[in-house]
């Protein structure tokens, strides 16, 4: 059902601030974030191993975080190390702990065989923490599956009828662009696609001074697995040069970063954040585009969800591919080809018994 073996998104650096548990489940995994006094970042199951109480409604103490149930308390990594009334705590009592790397603004957990877990192959998204760039994290939740939105996401001509008003434009925009064949890559695709001498669309004249001015619009898109997708877009007044790589006074640019975390089968964390490189001191700009993207996405999510409700009415019923489908199609078999060998590999090799993985004993005594 889901590729295990990577790094997915698991929350914003803001929403564990203060203090803050928070809940959160992936890939059917219920999980517990926060930050520990030294500023140490930790993911545990949230479950507390004695009688399944959650940790999200416990307390943090230092970098551990005790069961507001009977009090047993949990380290970074699991391991109880403490049982109020009870000396000797058995060494296999604990919860499982996943790796979690906080980088730029994200942090991004390990849900797979914790050996396998490299920080290193982490993606690099630079515009989150470069002070040129200006952007307001967000958060939806989705109730569909996230292949759902990556093929969403992986297609431009939902633009020209789901966006005709807000992030599109026109209609127009199906027409008469067309994108360029797709780059296969191993972990997804990387699509180009331009549109030239069209009418601003709906959220770029909300944040521009000449609003009527034709623009040749290009964007650059990514989609990596697991959900990932990364967009570069750039307006430029119409006919200026820039398709032939000239650089137009008067051009604008915006980084479209957007992360797609199965909660369940049928439903999804959406995190995303829309930046620009030519906003002043103030967040005037940001929270325009802020809301224009969220009344955007949340005309997708009206579509998407009505789309899972009838998929899920009916099981038996096949899609039909057409031209416009070859980057979500080319997406979805590089990861079921991912998802094959993790399985394979799997039954070949089965996970080591670790302490974090074993279970606790059914009853201990106190002493």
């Amino acid at each position: 059902m889901f590729l295990k073996n990577c790094w997915y998104v698991g929350a914003w650096d803001h929403e564990i601030m203060d203090g803050k548990l928070l809940e959160r489940k992936i890939l059917d995994q219920p999980v517990v974030f926060y930050r520990g006094g030294t500023g140490q970042v930790v993911a545990l199951d949230n479950r507390c191993c004695h009688r399944g109480a959650k940790l999200s409604q416990g307390r943090i103490e230092g970098d551990c975080v005790r069961c507001m149930y009977h009090g047993l308390k949990y380290d970074p990594s699991g391991k109880c190390v403490q049982i109020p009334g009870q000396d000797r705590i058995p060494p296999q009592l604990g919860v499982k702990s996943y790796p979690v790397v906080e980088k730029q603004h994200l942090l991004w957990i390990w849900m797979g065989d914790p050996a396998l877990a490299d920080p290193a192959e982490i993606l690099d998204v630079p515009y989150l923490e470069d002070s040129n760039w200006k952007g307001i994290p967000a958060y939806l939740h989705y109730d569909s599956n996230y292949l759902l939105i990556v093929d969403n996401l992986s297609d431009f001509n939902h633009l020209a009828f789901v966006h005709t008003n807000t992030l599109g434009g026109s209609e127009e925009y199906a027409y008469v662009s067309k994108p360029n064949p797709i780059e296969r890559l191993p972990d997804g695709f990387r699509v180009v696609r331009w549109h030239t001498d069209g009418d601003p669309p709906p959220f770029l004249r909300k944040v521009i001074p000449n609003k009527t001015e034709k623009v040749d619009r290009r964007n650059i898109a990514r989609m990596l697995v697991p959900g990932v997708f990364l967009m570069e877009t750039l307006f430029a007044p119409a006919g200026q040069g820039a398709r032939e790589g000239k650089v137009v006074e008067g051009s604008r640019e915006f980084r479209n970063c957007q992360f797609m975390t199965p909660e369940t089968e049928r439903t999804t964390h959406f995190f995303w954040n829309y930046l620009n490189d030519f906003e002043g001191a103030d967040y005037t700009i940001s929270m325009s585009l802020l809301d224009s993207l969220i009344e955007g996405f949340m005309e997708d999510k009206h579509i998407i969800e009505a789309q899972q409700k009838m998929l899920d009415d009916d099981p038996s019923f096949k899609l039909v591919a057409v031209a416009a489908d070859v980057a979500l199609s080319h997406f979805r078999y590089t990861l079921d080809k991912m998802i094959d060998a993790e399985q394979a590999a799997q039954v070949e090799r089965p996970a080591p018994l670790t302490q974090a993985s074993r279970q606790p004993a059914p009853a201990v005594a106190a002493e």
